[in-house]
């Protein structure tokens, strides 16, 4: 009939339901409450809801949180196996922030990153004038490290193979590019050293 949508077939529908559960697996109620449950073991918390591979990485022990990590909702951790993501006692993460390994990213203890930070160890490759972009896949400059007591405000990018010194504040809207040096604050795109802070 004109104008009626045709139906789905078994096979189809069977495959859009498998994609439902893979892209919502978090959302099912046993694996949320698995992924609660490995918060606690090691004393964090997650506020819901947590997107990404969460629990795949916690079952694989490639998430490792230290003690009283806050994971404000939308968080959105990306770890595919084999990646490593380590994020250091008493860190913050705020509301719509992402972590995305393709290799290992760390984040120091006592951080706060501000609403919509992108932390990333990978790079989307664009070489391929064949291949759809999405298609291309990942490369990597190498770890990516935060040090401990670093401050990014709201939606700070850092890029593959940056370093962070402790206790360096990077100011909202910044692109990590390049190795930032402790005790700093940084500002730009690409961020730039400011001012160095000093401790009377």
């Amino acid at each position: 009939m004109p104008g009626v949508e045709p139906g789905i077939d078994h096979a189809r529908a069977r495959l859009w339901v498998q994609k439902w559960r893979f892209y919502e697996r978090n959302a099912l109620p046993w694996n949320r409450a698995r992924i609660h449950l490995h918060a606690a073991r090691r004393e964090s918390f997650i506020r819901w809801p947590v997107h990404g591979n969460v629990l795949d990485a916690f079952d694989d022990g490639r998430l490792e949180l230290g003690p009283h990590v806050l994971f404000e909702p939308g968080v959105w951790i990306t770890a595919p196996d084999p990646a490593r993501i380590r994020i250091g006692g008493g860190s913050f993460l705020n509301i719509g922030v992402m972590v995305a390994a393709m290799e290992l990213v760390e984040i120091g203890e006592h951080c706060m990153l501000a609403n919509g930070c992108f932390v990333t160890d990978a790079n989307h490759r664009f070489s391929d004038p064949v291949t759809p972009v999405p298609w291309q896949g990942f490369d990597t400059k190498g770890p990516t490290r935060i040090g401990d007591n670093c401050w990014l405000g709201a939606n700070v990018v850092v890029t593959s193979g940056v370093t962070i010194g402790a206790r360096c504040v990077i100011g909202a809207n910044s692109v990590v590019t390049t190795d930032i040096p402790p005790h700093s604050i940084a500002v730009g795109a690409p961020a730039r050293v400011v001012r160095t802070i000093q401790y009377t």
